[in-house]
């Protein structure tokens, strides 16, 4: 959910003053690909690889890294596709990927035989593009074709074209969309429900889709029927099909802010509108339909906390019946991590302070029964996902966490003990490391859990090099994850790994999220420093050897801690940032989020946002710890312009930072596993050459 657009220094419209600063002498930056800023970055990429390149060390960690990321040992994530388990890989030899199946039986193996369905690295050979894979949509249910989406260097814009997987070809002539942030949804084999840039007043000011239109085979995508559209000023719009055999329907989809939609169901002809809050997200499954409230929500004489999960049958739904199920109820430090229906059950997956648990519940005679899944690790993440929701109760379950690798294994509900399929190696020495979960109170007395992974004869003596990660928005929750790369090159170097679940995340549910949105969001970068300041009051390391390193929303933390907080840190990495909060807004997907940020433009909310906006926060003559800046040019949701013009500003006022931005990657700052261990590389190696 994610245009660059034409850059002013002052517009004035309809009487109101937009918020930018005419003093802005680093605007030339976000021109992406301009002669002149292009030029500006390889001057800065060549400094910073020049320093953090040198020696043997730099080498043997790059080459480590990426010996994980190319390793053959790692788990094949498959998803099931007809009778068919599919999996796109990359290795050494595939450095952009394969696209391969194979059989539930084959997959059971240590080395399965798998058949290849599509080589990327051969088709942008042939094609001379750089493709990044981005997916593929079925038509169900056969199984026979799907829409393949294909980036040019990693950026979030697709190509989509047409694809038979029983030929293995793309398909002569067959359905093919242009480079844009589309939405494809399959109606029939020669019909499409199409989102994407048609032209003029065709997208929203965030850059996506706003009009839905009903594509025919053989017929020009500009003339495709208009089905179904959103305002200019929404996020997106779109209409698509669910093509679950016997329940298939037909659903369209506004949403005004990036955490509010208006959903549709087709009858007789029309879209109605369904009768949920705003806020809350639904989900319909076969006969259920599934709530999401994430503000209280009064029905009648009863009332659903926010957070809660709720079930109903669609169709009484549809014909006024309000008496819903609920399947989870969240409490203070409980909240709903997700949920996976399966044919006949539902996976709810809870998070208790943040340690997750798995219940499968099922309706029976007018109610749900309720049983609590397989003992989980403690400290470790576990997730469950149906393996085929339309025709079977089997399900995936991974297991792992910070010292264990990912474990995942095959279920049934209802039948045998799950089956242990298959187990990542470890990919660092985690001997002699423990996990420990503490708390510390935040400025407002508010407490902040937090996850530390270090030696256990740790001496708490100050000296140790500490690395610090956090996210803190869009009520994403930091849960105990297998992080190879870390603990490679940091851990097993004798480093302290921490990670802080501050408010803005979603470990507490909504309310967590809401309580650092718009004008509040000063309390995430508050929980953060109260983290810092706990490290070294527990005596585990002290500012100089305490580092921090964040990335998209995370690197708009970096940047509060680097002008907030600057003494607490002796090192930051700060990764694909949004910095510019006064012109977060009209640089590519930034619009969608002004229901997390604010908005710019409204004097009152700008002058919150101003207060964390690192790019005006910037002072000369403060003693700013030495920050790593990384970036990409095909970045097109975070725009790169906000990384270099804080390095820019930075570096006129005589402050040492550094910037490398990677030409591909898109969001995900690499495009291949290369370009991953090298970014990674660079991030740790500077990190101990600043903390030691």
């Amino acid at each position: 959910m994610l245009k660059l657009l034409t850059l002013s220094l002052l517009i004035v419209a309809a009487g109101v003053v937009h918020a930018e600063d005419p003093k802005d002498q680093f605007l030339w930056l976000e021109d992406v690909t301009g002669d002149k800023a292009l030029s500006w970055v390889k001057e800065k990429n060549a400094a910073s690889t020049g320093e953090l390149t040198k020696g043997p060390e730099f080498a043997v960690l790059n080459k480590r890294l990426l010996q994980i990321l190319d390793s053959k040992h790692r788990i094949p994530a498959v998803a099931k596709h007809g009778a068919w388990y599919y999996n796109f890989w990359r290795d050494d030899k595939n450095k952009r990927g394969l696209w391969r199946r194979t059989t539930l039986d084959e997959y059971r193996k240590d080395k399965p035989n798998w058949e290849i369905v599509l080589d990327l690295d051969a088709l942008g050979e042939k094609e001379k593009e750089n493709w990044v894979w981005h997916g593929a949509n079925f038509l169900r249910p056969k199984y026979e074709r799907c829409l393949i989406s294909l980036s040019r260097g990693g950026a979030d814009a697709s190509v989509v074209r047409e694809f038979d997987v029983v030929a293995k070809e793309f398909v002569p002539d067959g359905f093919t969309m242009p480079e844009a942030k589309s939405q494809v949804s399959w109606r029939d084999v020669d019909t499409l429900y199409v989102g994407t840039d048609f032209g003029p007043d065709t997208l929203t000011k965030s850059g996506y889709p706003r009009i839905a239109k009903e594509w025919k085979r053989g017929g020009k995508l500009a003339d495709a029927k208009l089905v179904f559209e959103g305002k200019p000023e929404d996020v997106g719009a779109g209409a698509f099909w669910d093509l679950t055999p016997g329940y298939e329907r037909e659903f369209a989809m506004r949403e005004p802010t990036f955490f509010t939609n208006e959903m549709f169901v087709r009858r007789d002809g029309n879209f109605v509108k369904i009768g949920k809050p705003d806020d809350a997200t639904v989900g319909v499954h076969r006969d259920w339909m599934y709530v999401k409230p994430r503000t209280e929500w009064k029905v009648g004489d009863q009332t659903y906390p926010a957070g809660a999960l709720l079930a109903i049958r669609f169709e009484a739904f549809l014909k006024g019946d309000r008496a819903f199920d609920v399947l989870f109820e969240p409490t203070e430090r409980k909240s709903l991590a997700g949920y996976t229906p399966t044919k006949n059950h539902v996976i709810v997956n809870e998070l208790d302070n943040v340690a997750n648990r798995l219940y499968v519940l099922t309706p029976a005679d007018g109610k749900w029964k309720r049983e609590a899944m397989p003992e989980e690790a403690r400290f470790s993440s576990i997730g469950a996902a149906a393996v085929d929701a339309d025709e079977s109760d089997d399900y995936w379950l991974t297991v792992d966490g910070y010292l264990s690798p990912s474990t995942l294994f095959l279920g049934r509900i209802g039948g045998k003990a799950a089956e242990k399929l298959k187990s990542t190696p470890a990919f660092f020495n985690s001997e002699g490391l423990e996990v420990t979960q503490h708390q510390v109170a935040s400025k407002d007395g508010t407490q902040i859990p937090y996850f530390q992974v270090a030696r256990k004869d740790l001496k708490l003596d100050g000296s140790n090099p500490t690395l610090l990660y956090g996210y803190g928005g869009f009520e994403i929750s930091m849960t105990p994850r297998y992080q190879p790369g870390t603990g490679a090159a940091w851990l097993e170097k004798g480093g302290v790994f921490v990670v802080a679940n501050i408010r803005g995340g979603g470990e507490f549910g909504p309310k967590w999220h809401k309580a650092a949105m718009k004008a509040n969001r000063h309390r995430a970068y508050e929980d953060f420093a109260a983290v810092a300041e706990d490290l070294v009051k527990r005596k585990v390391t002290t500012p100089k050897h305490l580092g921090a390193m964040g990335g998209s929303n995370g690197g708009l933390l970096m940047g509060n801690m680097l002008t907030l907080y600057p003494d607490r840190f002796g090192a930051i990495v700060c990764q694909v940032p949004l910095l510019d909060m006064q012109r977060y807004h009209k640089l590519l997907a930034g619009a969608s989020w002004m229901d997390e940020f604010g908005d710019p433009d409204n004097p009152d909310e700008w002058a919150a946002l101003k207060t964390f906006s690192p790019y005006h926060n910037v002072k000369s003559g403060v003693q700013y710890p030495r920050t790593l800046f990384t970036t990409s040019t095909r970045d097109d949701r975070v725009h790169p312009g906000h990384a270099r013009k804080m390095v820019a500003k930075l570096s006129e006022m005589g402050h040492n930072v550094l910037l490398y931005e990677n030409i591909e990657g898109g969001h995900g700052g690499a495009a291949d596993n290369k370009q991953a261990a090298f970014m990674n590389a660079l991030a740790y190696t500077f990190l101990w050459k600043e903390l030691q």
